[in-house]
């Protein structure tokens, strides 16, 4: 069973499409159909349902998926370890990150990191810290650099580097604006612009409120902090943002509460043999860490 097959099957499997698996292979669709059925042929049993335009996996197909990431990383694992032999700090280092942290936090790291190693291919990918993750998980990400889950999946190495204080936030006009002090219930009379049900972040703000036996009266959501900051400052709602996005087109609201705060850091899995490009980024991550933990006191 060769990788290059393995490999066309996820991909196909996890994009729902020939032709899409395709173009992130960098190859064409005839070349990817030749993969799938020669590993069709290895295990004797259909992969894929083709239905159309659609394309799902049948049983046989559920059941080698699981075996198929695991098969990868480990062969990436072998690869890894085994360059990781000359001490070097090279190849590739596939690190996901948000947009928010990508925007506020990585840049003079990552201008860093990179003068020191040029030898390192980055493969920065902007997603949502959930979906980054279920990467890590996977197998797909080596390291990613996010807001952390409340609750860490038991096989992540999750480690805490800035800690973002959230502000209830309003626009210049919005009818909270003109409040010398708060509640926090005030908040829930009115429209909130949140992240997405699903997020960290959502999670933290929510429970906050829940805490109190409060709910908030969410209206719009967005997983982009920049869109958040948009919708806020034309008065579609209050929000929550980090104090490095506040300015002039926002309006502090003067709410007596213990502050809404959300970790950001990184996360490997357990069972991955880092590389020395993982490792040498990690280290910088660190030192950033002890920096932010001294600006604190």
């Amino acid at each position: 069973m060769d990788t290059q097959s393995l490999q066309a099957f996820v991909a196909v499997a996890d994009r729902e499409s020939f032709s899409l698996a395709a173009e992130a292979l960098f190859l064409t669709q005839p070349a990817v159909s030749k993969r799938i059925a020669a590993l069709e042929d290895q295990v004797g049993s259909r992969l894929f349902d083709r239905i159309g335009r659609r394309v799902t996996l049948t049983e046989a197909g559920r059941l080698l998926l699981p075996r198929a990431r695991e098969i990868l990383v480990m062969v990436d694992d072998s690869h890894r370890a085994l360059a990781n032999l000359s001490g070097d700090v090279g190849g590739s280092l596939t690190l996901a990150t948000s947009h928010h942290i990508g925007l506020h936090r990585l840049p003079p790291l990552l201008k860093t990191y990179t003068r020191a190693h040029p030898e390192v291919r980055l493969d920065l990918r902007f997603l949502d810290s959930e979906q980054a993750y279920q990467g890590v998980l996977d197998g797909e990400l080596e390291l990613a650099v996010v807001t952390l889950a409340p609750s860490p999946d038991p096989r992540l190495t999750v480690v805490p580097v800035w800690i973002d204080t959230l502000h209830f936030v309003c626009g210049k006009d919005h009818p909270l604006a003109g409040s010398a002090s708060l509640p926090l219930n005030a908040l829930t009379d009115h429209d909130a612009v949140l992240p997405g049900p699903l997020t960290f972040t959502r999670g933290i703000v929510v429970d906050t409120f829940a805490r109190e036996g409060l709910q908030v009266r969410v209206a719009l959501s967005t997983n982009y902090l920049e869109t958040l900051k948009m919708m806020v400052a034309i008065g579609l709602g209050w929000s929550v943002l980090p104090a490095s996005m506040i300015d002039g087109d926002l309006h502090v609201l003067p709410i007596p509460h213990r502050p809404i705060e959300r970790p950001l850091g990184y996360l490997f899995h357990k069972s991955r043999t880092l590389s020395n490009a993982a490792r040498s980024m990690i280290a910088m991550l660190d030192e950033a860490r002890t920096h932010d933990a001294r600006r604190r006191r």
